[in-house]
């Protein structure tokens, strides 16, 4: 598919702070609409993984760049391969979530994914989260969401996921991580966590994920028939 005819396909991007939601949503809007679901945020999971496995340090933009430039990252069944290995559960530990949001800060790393990431918008569709995807990556995107919560919200809906896969969680030390991630995230340099201008602001402290989901999907259906109108 030529470049000019990928850009006709619509995009949702649907952005915002960890522990937001935003992923539970997208992926539950892209089944909806029988679209494809981008996690751009397992990309630097991935890349966290493999730099670790690697003997990379985190902090060596350079290196961890050019190890993601050689990776082989697929989803296949809503699963994440490496090199032809299902590594899904691997990169959803704490860990590489603390990972993924170090490497993030890197420009040469995020240089390196984007044509990776617009290769995903592929008919009839595409459901976009991370953190750019309305900024950087999908600047044309159909409709964009900014999905948010408080911070205390957002570390007591993870403190309660961890503890249901019977992993330990300690909700001060969670709070405090999620702080230094919203800083981080927002005060990098390249592609830093930011509101789209032309993104609707969905904060969702007192909404069920169901709620959050209609309220992308009637958004969505008004911006089609808008389009349709012109």
């Amino acid at each position: 598919m030529n470049k000019t005819a990928q850009n006709t396909i619509p995009v949702i991007a649907v952005d915002g702070p960890s522990a937001s939601g935003k992923g539970t949503v997208a992926q539950l809007v892209a089944d909806k609409l029988g679209f494809g679901y981008l996690d751009s945020g397992a990309l630097y999971r991935v890349v966290a993984f493999a730099t670790k496995q690697n003997g990379i340090d985190w902090h060596n933009a350079e290196a961890v760049a050019a190890c993601a430039r050689k990776l082989d990252i697929q989803f296949k069944n809503e699963q994440i391969y490496l090199n032809n290995t299902d590594i899904s559960e691997l990169i959803r530990t704490e860990e590489m979530s603390k990972g993924a949001s170090q490497v993030a800060v890197h420009a040469p790393l995020r240089a390196a994914l984007i044509d990776l990431q617009h290769k995903f918008r592929q008919a009839p569709g595409l459901v976009a989260d991370g953190r750019d995807m309305g900024t950087v990556i999908f600047p044309d995107a159909e409709l964009k969401i900014f999905l948010t919560a408080s911070t205390e919200t957002r570390a007591e809906r993870r403190y309660k996921q961890l503890l249901g896969k019977g992993l330990p969680a300690n909700y001060a030390n969670i709070l405090l991580d999620l702080q230094e991630r919203d800083a981080r995230d927002k005060g990098r340099a390249s592609a830093p966590l930011v509101m789209a201008a032309d993104a609707i602001l969905l904060e969702t402290d007192n909404l069920t994920i169901a709620e959050a989901v209609n309220t992308v999907l009637q958004n969505f259906e008004h911006k089609k028939l808008n389009k349709n109108c012109k």
